[in-house]
């Protein structure tokens, strides 16, 4: 089958236009996608466990730990252990992350409302619709899964 053929091809080609725009919008914030991703999350869910914060982000748990490693060197994050579970650590924002994540927001919003300027409603909603029955089946596909 050659690649001209191959969903996954044109999945992969559209996830990485969408980062790289992302990554040259955010760039004058200071953040990568991923920071972006785990700060939008935070601002979502204060207080979130590193590894739902990973789940959420669709990262593994090693490479959201360096992620927040970097936000909180920034000082844009703060953690602290879990008030009944010590090991858990309770990732939230600062009023400095808050700032940089309202800074990327604006810009990462103006890449999705083009986005979705370019489709009509209804070819919206058919597209997610269709996105999310690539993941079902995907996720189907996948060995253990069942």
């Amino acid at each position: 089958m050659p690649a001209s053929e191959r969903l996954g091809s044109h999945l992969k080609r559209a996830e990485q236009a969408l980062n790289a725009t992302k990554a040259a919008v955010l760039k004058p914030a200071g953040l990568t996608v991923a920071q972006y991703a785990a700060l939008l999350h935070l601002d979502e869910n204060p207080g979130i466990s590193a590894a739902a914060l990973a789940r959420l982000c669709g990262v593994t748990p090693p490479t959201m730990n360096t992620v927040l490693k970097n936000l909180q060197d920034r000082e844009l994050i703060t953690r602290s252990p879990h008030e009944w579970h010590r090991n858990v650590l309770e990732t939230r924002l600062t009023d400095g992350g808050r700032a940089v994540l309202a800074e990327a927001d604006t810009c990462a919003v103006r890449v999705e409302r083009a986005l979705a300027a370019e489709f009509t409603e209804a070819e919206r909603d058919a597209l997610t619709g269709l996105l999310a029955r690539c993941v079902r089946v995907l996720e189907e596909q996948r060995p253990g899964s069942s």
